[in-house]
């Protein structure tokens, strides 16, 4: 039974870090489309900064991205700024966060 609880433990230890990487890559994902989102609206700075946590919030509201996505679209409507565009933003930082997090690994 040891080599089975050794397996086992050992799945839950890559499950337990694979869920904690993919939390880190979509919490930076986050921050970095908010600093993209902030420097549309014409933000810098603290503003900025502020604009940026209000969307890693946002994230948790829901399960997914939709609630960024509709953050996002509903802030930069005026901007006009279109929906697809902010999906491509969040896809294109999505795997800059991914590589930041990895190479700090």
């Amino acid at each position: 039974m040891t080599t089975f609880d050794d397996r086992q433990k050992a799945f839950e230890a890559k499950f337990a870090h694979d869920a904690d990487l993919k939390f880190k890559v979509a919490a930076r994902r986050d921050k970095l489309v908010g600093l993209w989102a902030a420097g549309k609206l014409g933000l810098s700075g603290d503003a900025a900064d502020a604009y940026a946590k209000s969307t890693v919030i946002a994230d948790l509201e829901e399960a997914g991205d939709e609630d960024v996505v509709r953050k996002l679209v509903a802030d930069l409507d005026a901007k006009g700024v279109a929906e697809a565009e902010v999906r491509a933003a969040l896809a294109e930082q999505g795997e800059i966060a991914r590589r930041q997090i990895m190479e700090a690994m």
